[in-house]
């Protein structure tokens, strides 16, 4: 189909796009490989040691260890769908990717961030489940029993599922768009915001639908994620054992830093409006969220976490014993 012409702009239908990146010369191209190479090798290393350890230690066999366990693996598939490719692309002076692998890798982003989005929502839960009340507390093992917590990862699948083709279908507007002559997205991945901008038409009614969705979803785990900690916060303060408090908080503390991390970026990135405005700015906050955050992940839980720890030990011990 030969391209017409809108003003003085050429438009035409796209079948492949050209993947930009971050700009600058081969040393920067360079760089940018080693350091994000070094990245995704400690969050690959980390998250596949945090499933290895809860798998293989009975004592980590509880309903925390098993949702930390999946949101581990979430994070592996989910940066193992970008950088692979993106690292390639540094490399490359071939950054093409296809308009159907720009839509899966699309699906796929989509799916994996909301299921993380839902499954932290769900520790918080589970940790409300564990702390708030007595009578919760002793019927802890009874209500999120191995069933129970099989039953609520897979509510979380489902329900990234669901958002994933909601999105997709929504969005398909966006990647039905007519675009102007640059088939170039300004981006090291496949997103909503940077195809908007190669858009001849007016892409209003895009971007509300980009913002009501990803709001919608942000702001409903969120404020479940901060009504269970604000009873959770609660309930610890008003514990007369300060050792208890301290063990507490410091349980706590590391999945509402995980938390903040996730939904921080991600709220930066989709929940405000004009969120598409910057694309240096979004390049820069997607690879917080797409990366670091998924790195620090295993970090935050092994090292703020006693029993993660001694798991990791107790691992050591047994290897070296063999």
């Amino acid at each position: 189909m030969s391209p017409h012409r809108n003003g003085n702009l050429s438009v035409m239908p796209l079948q492949e796009f050209v993947l930009d990146g971050f700009g600058g010369g081969p040393q920067t191209q360079a760089l940018l490989f080693a350091l994000f190479l070094v990245l995704y090798l400690v969050a690959i290393l980390g998250n596949l040691t945090m499933i290895v350890v809860i798998t293989l230690d009975a004592c980590l066999h509880s309903p925390v260890y098993f949702f930390l366990k999946n949101l581990s693996f979430l994070d592996l598939c989910y940066s193992s769908v970008i950088y692979p490719s993106a690292l390639t692309d540094l490399l490359s002076s071939s950054k093409v990717i296809t308009l159907g692998g720009c839509i899966t890798q699309f699906i796929f982003i989509s799916l994996l961030l909301t299921t993380e989005g839902f499954l932290l929502a769900v520790m918080a839960y589970d940790r409300f489940m564990a702390i708030c009340s007595p009578l919760l507390t002793l019927r802890y093992p009874i209500t999120m029993c191995p069933s129970v917590c099989a039953h609520l990862m897979l509510d979380c699948y489902c329900g990234g599922c669901l958002s994933s083709i909601l999105q997709t279908i929504l969005h398909s507007i966006t990647f039905s768009l007519p675009f102007c002559s640059s088939n170039h997205i300004d981006h090291f991945l496949c997103d909503v915001p940077p195809l908007l901008k190669l858009a001849c038409a007016d892409t209003t009614i895009n971007e509300l639908v980009l913002f009501s969705i990803c709001g919608l979803i942000i702001v409903g785990t969120t404020l479940m994620v901060l009504t269970s900690y604000g009873y959770i916060t609660v309930t610890i303060l008003r514990m007369r054992s300060g050792g208890g408090r301290h063990k507490l908080f410091s349980t706590c503390g590391s999945h509402m830093t995980a938390v903040c991390l996730f939904y921080g970026t991600l709220f930066v990135m989709y929940a405000q409006p004009g969120a598409v405005e910057s694309m240096e700015q979004g390049k820069v906050v997607s690879v917080f969220y797409t990366l670091v955050v998924l790195m620090l992940n295993p970090l935050i839980y092994s090292l703020r976490n006693k029993e993660v720890k001694d798991g990791l030990r107790r691992l050591g011990q047994k290897h070296t014993a063999t």
